[in-house]
């Protein structure tokens, strides 16, 4: 269910370019440096915004970024990038999120997990991330049982869901889980008073991960034959779209309440690219490459003193704080992360009637994804490629500048 929010470097633009991609390896390096290289491989694109909004809510103060060396995936060159307690609470969760979804791929036995030997070794994986991702949450002052909970519930209320359940009583204990997560970035931020609006924005949050997640995936869980809660509840289509736009403006109304030191980033990942994440999982938007320019000039006002929101569109068009949020953009998400997006495991068909095209091929196993996915990151391609095979989904996905019509890679650097 990760990997829904992920901006095209033409509406990012260069100065929120550079902020996002400062999180997206703050988090990396933050798995690396408290729990070894091989817990990078656990590095999502959703699990950033908790440092995002961590570091949105505090004062500014210096150490809140350091030069890394040269990487591989930024072409060897160095960097400045997020560090604190925001990006070790993002990659607790992340950890212990990872370590959930490999328990639940060797309980179903997929791909490679279905040998013995394999399996006793993602066993002992997913139990050190386990532990260490509980360590690092214990630092930071955030206790991750409420994220194993969520995990435990999942299993009970899939087994009994069936035609006629609500499919918010699917998504409650996402919702519950990434609200928590939410609501502890005010915390490391020193402002409490933003926990409960947080919260909200982030019990929605998980609704729409896991609703998006269940709508993108539909007809490769039908084809192989895995629970789908679209599927098995008999959700219409215009039902889901309802809850996705209705858990969109709740969001907005919720971050309007929370009180933001510098609140661009933030607001261009929760409130803009949420739309397009929606719009692109119904195949109703296509980008328009215009990058959103955060500033007084474009419209979008952010108070200084206390960050709330003026009454201007952000970027272009709309009216209201938040504009008509009418530009979205196309692509696929990265669906992919530890090991796919379905959830639970079980059996339960569907009919695919949501997607036409070639009927899509079979998953990978777990451990055959993870290799697939390091190459993938080793030669770039999850920035560059106009179209690769996701590792463990293998559907067709494509890079960072996938909304690019350029015919080379100019919008990012990473392949100078």
């Amino acid at each position: 269910m990760f990997g829904i929010v992920r901006p095209c470097s033409h509406r990012l633009g260069e100065g929120l370019k550079a902020q996002w991609m400062a999180h997206l390896c703050g988090l990396c390096l933050a798995l690396r440096g408290d729990h070894g290289q091989f817990a990078r491989v656990v590095t999502n694109y959703d699990g950033l915004i908790i440092s995002v909004l961590t570091e949105a809510q505090a004062e500014r103060a210096s150490g809140r970024r350091r030069t890394a060396g040269p990487c591989p995936l930024r072409g060897m060159r160095t960097a400045s990038v997020a560090q604190g307690e925001g990006a070790r609470l993002a990659a607790a969760v992340s950890l212990v999120l990872a370590s959930a979804k490999v328990r639940d791929h060797v309980v179903d036995g997929d791909g490679l997990l279905a040998r013995r030997p394999v399996a006793a070794a993602a066993r002992r994986v997913a139990g050190k991330w386990g532990r260490e991702g509980a360590s690092t949450g214990a630092d930071v002052g955030f206790d991750t049982a409420v994220l194993l909970d969520a995990v435990e519930r999942q299993e009970g209320i899939e087994a009994l869901a069936g035609p006629g359940t609500s499919l918010l009583t699917v998504t409650e204990p996402t919702e519950t889980a990434t609200a928590a997560a939410f609501a502890h970035t005010a915390v490391l931020a020193g402002r409490p008073g933003n926990a409960e609006p947080l919260a909200e924005a982030g019990r929605l949050f998980g609704r729409l991960a896991h609703l998006l997640d269940a709508v993108e995936d539909k007809a490769a869980d039908a084809e192989a034959g895995a629970w789908n809660p679209i599927t098995a509840l008999g959700t219409s289509r215009a039902e889901a779209r309802r809850l996705a736009d209705d858990a969109l403006h709740g969001i907005r109304l919720a971050l309007a309440e929370v009180r933001f030191t510098d609140a661009k980033l933030a607001h261009f990942l929760l409130v803009h690219e949420l739309e397009r994440s929606v719009a692109r999982a119904f195949g109703t938007a296509s980008c328009g490459h215009a990058p959103h320019e955060v500033s007084g000039a474009s419209g979008h006002e952010v108070t200084a003193h206390d960050g709330s929101y003026g009454s201007g569109s952000y970027g272009s068009g709309g009216s209201g704080s938040y504009g008509d949020g009418s530009n979205h953009g196309a692509g696929n998400h990265w669906g992919d992360s530890y090991g796919g997006g379905n959830h639970g495991g079980g059996n339960h068909g569907g009919s695919g009637d949501w997607s036409g095209g070639e009927p899509p091929k079979p998953r990978r196993g777990f451990w055959a994804g993870c290799a697939v996915a390091i190459g993938l990151c080793c030669t770039c391609q999850l920035c560059c490629a106009k179209e690769y095979e996701g590792p463990w989904s293998r559907k067709k996905r494509e890079g960072a500048c996938r909304d690019c019509d350029c015919d080379c890679c100019d919008c990012c650097s990473c392949c100078d």
